[in-house]
């Protein structure tokens, strides 16, 4: 099996590129790296803005602490940024579109599928509203700028403080597959403008939506967050398809791993006039952990279908357990 190799970019160093504008400084300081990013990327991009992306790119400010000896904790943790790339910018996978059912069911759209334009280009990569741009997926231009001798190739730093690695020969299969079962919702209506109406109550799924993925214990080399140890080494890969990037960490999170999104975790589901549920309580009626309970639901809104489907239960469970209508 390949053994993962050491990096040149494991202790600290700037990154300064003036023909795409790149600045980044990396400080090891004992147990903690800091990250200091202008979040502009090392390499060409697409046109922004686009027809599915109305942001333009813009230098940002943005600073992280990660862990330099992240301890492992098995405890998948939901988050929204899993990590930030060696040149910078950040590793964000999901999405905030979503198709909402009058009968209660929430779809997250997938960022990497073929049905919506959310104006990606040939990095995996678009730019939030505050235009900052970011990963959804792998850039291969990331990839050849980093690579060395050996499969294995540094691209990151999740924020759990394990690094995050591309594999060039696709070594590492995820455990995911398509769920089996047919999608159920009437009433629908798709999160971006004009809010057109989508069908989705019998539809197969197809990769679409996060709900369309369910994890297969032992299906692939990978767990749940997309992790692997390999020569002892703790670590996540980055993966042509899906997660694509990890939804979850299996280290230890700490609050100063937020960054500027407001935290690492998967927000508080559920948030309305009655406040958040009591997820714990959850998650013992499920016979699950609470971080497997926030992984499953994904940020705010969360995905109720896509946690049911994940954990195994039934929707309407869920659903009523969480307190939604």
């Amino acid at each position: 099996m390949t053994t993962a190799t050491g990096s040149e970019y494991l202790g600290s160093y700037t990154l300064v590129d003036e023909e795409f504008g790149t600045m980044m400084t990396v400080t090891v300081d004992g147990s903690i790296r800091t990250i200091n990013s202008n979040a502009l990327p090392d390499h060409e991009t697409g046109d922004f803005p686009n027809s599915g992306n109305p942001n333009t790119i813009s230098e940002q400010d943005v600073s992280y602490d990660f862990a330099t000896e992240p301890i492992y904790t098995g405890a998948a943790t939901g988050v929204r940024m899993t990590g930030v790339a060696v040149n910078g910018v950040k590793f964000e996978p999901g999405t905030a579109e979503n198709v909402t059912c009058g009968t209660g069911e929430t779809f997250r759209v997938e960022a990497l599928q073929d049905i919506y334009n959310l104006g990606f280009d040939f990095n995996n990569a678009h730019v939030q509203p505050t235009g900052e741009y970011h990963y959804h997926g792998v850039s291969q231009l990331l990839v050849e700028a980093y690579e060395r001798d050996g499969d294995l190739v540094h691209v990151g730093f999740a924020t759990d403080g394990f690094l995050m690695y591309y594999s060039k020969s696709g070594a590492y299969e995820s455990g995911y597959e398509l769920a089996m079962a047919d999608r159920t919702g009437t009433d629908c209506v798709l999160s971006l403008p004009p809010g057109d109406a989508v069908n989705i109550d019998g539809t197969s799924p197809d990769g679409t939506y996060t709900s369309d993925w369910v994890y297969n214990e032992g299906g692939g080399a990978l767990d749940s967050c997309n992790g692997i140890t390999i020569g002892g080494e703790y670590l996540y890969v980055i993966t042509d398809d899906y997660p694509y990037v990890g939804r979850c960490l299996n280290g230890e999170v700490s609050a100063g791993a937020a960054g500027p999104d407001g935290g690492p975790g998967a927000g508080s589901p559920g948030d309305g006039p009655s406040g958040p549920p009591d997820l714990t309580r959850v998650a013992e009626a499920l016979g699950v952990t609470v971080a497997e309970l926030e992984a499953a639901l994904g940020p705010p809104p969360p995905d109720i279908a896509g946690a049911a489907a994940t954990l195994g239960v039934d929707v309407e469970v869920l659903r009523e357990l969480i307190g939604r209508p």
